[in-house]
């Protein structure tokens, strides 16, 4: 899943950049909170990891307009503020939840995975759709109790379907999950990715909606 870093201290976003990105994450860093309101005008996000002190535009002041603009996306606060007053602040203004510094790496991702979850109003942690099931934590995938091999964006892909399942989810839409800024798109990536999918799991598992997309319906019939 795609996710927006906005942190100024340089050392900091590296090492969140890249541990999050090993950890699965696709993840998109900007420095200023100015920055981060045009990143999420323009792109799409599925949760966005938050630093106070900005220059600029400091994040409460960003999480207050974009929760006024009626901008849903989770946002986890990662700040060095740590009294009780910041902590209910911070909840009160909009966020999701609140991780103070210095924090775990695993902590860190193991909470952007349940604010994303709870977004979708899902509980477990695992996804299931008729014989496939999703671990997003362990990074897993089986079919019918057997493992399944996927690649790390076929992963991504199938966690946004699965996540969104009963929705059409166009090739752009999907391609924003998939990609951050500077990568390089194939115009047919997604079909690709998609192709495999159904060739790993089942040819009928991810449906085709023709002229606007791809989807996974809540039941499977077998």
């Amino acid at each position: 899943m795609r996710i927006l870093l906005v942190e100024d201290d340089k050392l900091l976003g590296d090492g969140v950049q890249a541990g999050l990105t090993q950890t699965g994450f696709s993840v998109d860093w900007v420095r200023d909170g100015v920055a981060a309101g045009l990143a999420l005008q323009t792109g799409e996000f599925a949760a966005v990891v938050l630093d106070l002190g900005l220059p600029r535009l400091c994040g409460l002041d960003l999480l207050r307009r974009l929760r006024s603009a009626g901008d849903k996306v989770p946002v986890l606060i990662l700040t060095a503020c740590d009294t009780v007053d910041d902590r209910i602040r911070g909840l009160d203004s909009g966020a999701d939840d609140y991780l103070v510094k210095p924090f775990d790496l695993h902590e860190l991702a193991a909470r952007l995975r349940a604010v994303v979850r709870r977004s979708h109003g899902e509980a477990s942690p695992l996804l299931c759709i008729g014989e496939v099931e999703l671990d997003p934590a362990a990074h897993r995938v089986s079919l019918s109790g057997a493992p399944v091999e996927l690649s790390g964006r076929e992963f991504t892909l199938l966690h946004e379907l699965m996540l969104n399942a009963g929705r059409v989810l166009s090739r752009e839409k999907l391609a924003e999950h998939l990609y951050v800024w500077g990568e390089e798109v194939e115009s047919n990536a997604i079909e690709v990715h998609v192709h495999h999918l159904r060739r790993k799991l089942a040819p009928g598992f991810i449906q085709t909606v023709r002229g606007v997309g791809y989807m996974i319906p809540r039941t499977k019939n077998e």
